[in-house]
């Protein structure tokens, strides 16, 4: 049995220490007695309470996160304990983990929408339309981005007890993984948990690929950890000799990112070269260039696998040096060197790794459109995740990373869904008259009334990101000129309004005209 206290690294000075033992505490008194309260996976509540922390302690966040992710699915599975939450621990956590049930029934309600054939390129381009709509949708839903860090976390420790007993995923399980959360995960540049909620997916997504791949990579993945850890001591060391400062990370490439690469860029798996793959980050230039020239004495280059993307910049702005070399084992392993400043715009311009990773093909060739705006917002949203591990945890205010991650407004839309779970982007402030003319112009001609979540609602009611919105249409009809009165608050959309103006001159035209008679 896991203890609480090995769970929850709570340290002196960290405010608050035992809530998080409090709310493990908890599930255990109300989920797991006699007969263990089970998620819908046949997991209990309380290891996936468990297994959650364990994730949440490599991502750091704070004590509030940590307790609304142990009693969040006690919330959802045990009738009656979210009623006593917030006596217990307060209304930040009961708010927290609202928030995550929010977004599980959204995710379940929308997903749906997705799983479309995509026999046909116009089918497969709505179905990434929504796929996309959706990832919005739920970072813009959650006000407070540590929600979606707790989802993030339970849909992993749901996967890894997956694997780990064997269980075969509920339907559409993996598919959501990989089109949805790993893509989160990838734009908020948490890395570990995206590769490894991609494998897990493709796993059970792809059994027979996944395990062919697995074969074809022929040594354990320790081995390959071990050989890049020995390649940067060596690395390092030469460049201490020669006096360049420089960063050097590696890693193995994981599974499913192999599997991408091979079907984007339409390789077979003995022509891939960054299965191991080493980043230097210096200074300036002119060490970009020296550090190649050192790489290339320690290592035996490959001639036409060298680009340089200095010189040559791709179309998308993005800069790096990339050779690949063959290691002392006599394996091919690839090598990116840039500055500072490079890998910077790679990491948070518009070259940005998560974008170019979901473009597939065309992201692989730098060819992908970018939404400057958006991308702003991601690159800001991840530089404050990043910040936050070098910040002070035990002193709080405004300006602080976290601070601000509470409060981090990531999209200037809301995000609703149809009746049909389709998911629709609309500016803030948005009624149910601008949704009907989102829809169809004929639509909110004839709209008379909203249902929202189920219950009627005046036209002038604001909608709120994740809501249900149904209209209630007339035959036939035209559009009310109090529409038009910003006082009243029918309408936030410029496009609507000049909906409106447009069907009120027919509208007036026809009624003249009938007037007149034959």
């Amino acid at each position: 049995m896991v203890t609480s206290t090995e769970l929850t690294g709570q340290t002196a000075g960290i405010p608050d220490a035992g809530l998080v033992e409090r709310a493990l505490d908890y599930v255990r008194e109300v989920a797991d007695g006699d007969t263990p309260v089970m998620l819908p996976t046949g997991e209990s509540v309380l290891s996936h309470a468990e297994g959650m922390l364990r994730i949440l302690d490599g991502l750091r966040v704070d004590d509030a996160a940590r307790a609304a992710a142990c009693l969040f699915a006690a919330a959802a599975f045990v009738p009656g304990a979210e009623a006593q939450m917030e006596d217990r621990f307060g209304e930040e956590v009961v708010r927290l983990v609202k928030g995550v049930r929010q977004l599980l029934r959204i995710g379940a309600i929308a997903v749906t929408q997705t799983d479309v054939s995509e026999s046909s390129k116009s089918q497969a381009a709505a179905r990434q339309e929504q796929v996309e709509a959706l990832r919005k949708m739920l970072l813009a839903f959650a006000q407070d981005i540590r929600v979606v860090l707790v989802r993030l976390a339970s849909r992993l420790q749901t996967l890894r007890w997956l694997a780990q007993t064997k269980t075969p995923p509920l339907a559409g399980v993996a598919r959501e993984t990989l089109d949805i959360y790993a893509p989160l995960a990838n734009r908020l540049g948490i890395w570990q948990m995206k590769w490894e909620l991609e494998d897990l997916a493709f796993r059970f997504e792809q059994p027979d690929t996944y395990k062919r791949i697995a074969k074809l990579l022929d040594e354990k993945r320790i081995e390959r950890e071990s050989f890049i850890e020995q390649a940067i001591g060596r690395l390092q060391s030469e460049l201490a000799n020669a006096g360049i400062r420089a960063e050097v990370t590696g890693r193995p490439k994981h599974i499913y990112s192999i599997w991408k690469k091979m079907r984007g860029k339409e390789l077979d798996f003995a022509d891939l070269y960054d299965v191991r793959a080493f980043r230097v980050i210096v200074d300036d230039i002119k060490d970009c260039y020296t550090v190649l020239g050192i790489v290339h004495h320690i290592w035996q280059p490959i001639p036409r696998e060298f680009d340089d993307y200095i010189s040559r910049p791709k179309a998308n702005g993005y800069m790096s040096l990339h050779t690949v070399v063959i290691g002392d084992d006599g394996r091919a392993f690839e090598v990116q060197i840039r500055t500072q400043e490079m890998h910077h715009f790679a990491e948070y311009g518009v070259a940005a790794h998560w974008r170019y990773k979901e473009a597939g093909g065309k992201g692989y060739s730098g060819q992908f459109a970018a939404d400057n705006a958006y991308d702003e917002k991601i690159a800001w949203l991840r530089q404050l995740l990043a910040w936050k591990d070098e910040a002070d945890h035990t002193v709080a205010h405004e300006d602080s990373p976290w601070e601000q991650l509470k409060h981090a407004a990531i999209d200037d839309h809301i995000y609703v869904l149809t009746p049909q779970a389709r998911v629709v982007a609309l500016p803030q402030g948005a009624t149910p008259v601008d949704f009907a003319y989102y829809l169809h112009s004929d639509l909110g001609h004839r709209c008379r009334g909203a249902r929202v979540d189920g219950a009627m609602v005046p036209l002038n009611t604001p909608l709120k990101n994740g809501q249900t919105v149904e209209i209630v249409a007339v035959k036939q009809g035209g559009p009310s000129r109090d529409w038009l009165n910003a006082e009243l608050g029918y309408l936030a959309s410029n496009r609507a309004r000049a909906k409106v103006r447009a069907g009120s001159t027919r509208s007036i035209r026809r009624r003249r005209w009938r007037r007149a008679g034959p």
